[in-house]
């Protein structure tokens, strides 16, 4: 039928016949926005038990003459099966020295929250220990060297998750413990001709080991080794 136009064409447009809309389910819309987003959501939501088990450990500086004392507590999950893990909970740091409490009371509710959340939480241990201070580090007893208090802190940690089994122990095995004890009594034997008398703990030329940061890097047989962890520069 012809349409008489009586106004002025001002647009055009082509004129298509309307594809029916598919039907979007509920289930459909949900599976795409799982894919879409990168959350990993929890079926269990962990509960805080009445009795945890945990472990403190005193940390003794030479920045301030009171010790600090760390206390990790761990929770068992799957506990009395062959599934049983041990996994730490919350952290708590005591002292009375009150100069840090600010920053403290800060790291302890972070590295709290982020045992809670559950994961891989063996990252902790290595950003604490690589946070310097500004005014220098101090050696522990033993040569190690620490270089900030929050050092001291993700050094006991990273011993707390060896202890429970989320670390692995980077010990020596008996070929490693041999080669060491080898050269170190090598070194010994050079020093009593030397001087007349043995070395102590390390000697007091040794330099510090980038590996276990100790103070036991001597040179032998032109080659910088490690008395304490066995590192070698020549492999």
């Amino acid at each position: 039928m012809p349409i008489k136009i009586e106004k002025k064409i001002v647009d055009y447009g082509v004129v298509r016949e309307e594809e029916p809309e598919e039907k979007v389910t509920a289930q459909e819309v949900e599976q795409a926005a799982e894919a879409k987003s990168n959350v990993v959501h929890m079926t269990e939501k962990l509960e805080r038990p009445e009795m945890l088990l945990g472990s403190t450990y005193k940390i003794k500086t030479p920045l301030s003459e009171h010790a600090l004392y760390v206390t990790i507590n761990d929770v068992v999950l799957n506990p009395g099966t062959e599934h049983e893990l041990r996994r730490p909970f919350e952290i708590f740091i005591n002292s009375k020295n009150m100069d840090h409490f600010q920053w403290i009371v800060a790291l302890t509710r972070i590295i709290s929250a982020v045992f809670r959340k559950g994961g891989d939480v063996t990252f902790l241990a290595e950003e604490l220990r690589s946070v310097f201070d500004p005014r220098g580090g101090y050696f522990k007893k033993g040569g190690k060297y620490m270089p900030s208090l929050v050092a001291e802190i993700g050094d006991a940690i990273e011993c707390h998750l060896r202890m429970i089994g989320l670390l692995k122990d980077d010990t020596l095995d008996e070929h490693q413990k041999k080669l060491v004890e080898e050269k170190r009594a090598q070194y010994d034997s050079m020093t009593r001709q030397a001087d007349g008398k043995a070395s102590s703990d390390f000697p007091d030329g040794a330099q510090l080991c980038s590996k276990c940061q100790t103070k036991a890097v001597i040179q032998m047989d032109g080659c910088m080794t490690c008395l304490s962890c066995g590192d070698s520069k020549c492999g």
